[in-house]
């Protein structure tokens, strides 16, 4: 499949990015390992669903969510959106493969502090087997209108 095309469309017209291909995998730390990069540098997404409809929350993917502080920060009750709803809001990806950049979905996004320490993001490209890489400048222009703050844990 390679690059969602609403996630393409939306990268093309806001930032310079590289497409990297690699073996298909089924979840972010495998990405990851198979294209030996951090797991501190490789953003995922995460749906929520909350009072207000749903969000995306980005975070490294060698990261936990914390939902706890979450909700704290936020100031209302979120809970992970069920395979079906991200299955909804994500049509024109591969099943589980949620893309980490919330405005081209129409999603209000929060991203961890814990990945703007990280000199290149890599990001899902809507598939298990496409990573986008990007510098961290066009990463802070993709989340500019994001909130920011701390709410995963390093496994």
């Amino acid at each position: 499949m390679a690059i969602a095309p609403t996630l393409q469309r939306y990268l093309d017209q806001h930032v310079t990015y590289a497409v990297i291909p690699h073996e298909s995998t089924m979840s972010s730390i495998r990405t990851a390992e198979a294209c030996r990069i951090s797991g501190e540098c490789l953003a995922k997404g995460v749906l929520l669903r909350g009072n207000n409809g749903y969000m995306l929350a980005v975070l490294p993917a060698s990261h936990h969510i914390r939902l706890s502080d979450l909700r704290t920060q936020l100031g209302e009750e979120v809970d992970l959106a069920t395979e079906a709803e991200i299955d909804t809001v994500f049509r024109d990806c591969v099943h589980g493969a949620v893309p980490p950049v919330g405005d081209c979905y129409g999603l209000d996004t929060i991203v961890d502090d814990s990945i703007d320490g990280q000199p290149d993001v890599y990001l899902e490209a809507g598939d298990h087997a496409t990573l986008i890489h990007l510098r961290h400048d066009q990463f802070e222009k993709l989340t500019a209108d994001a909130r920011h703050g701390r709410f995963s844990v390093h496994v």
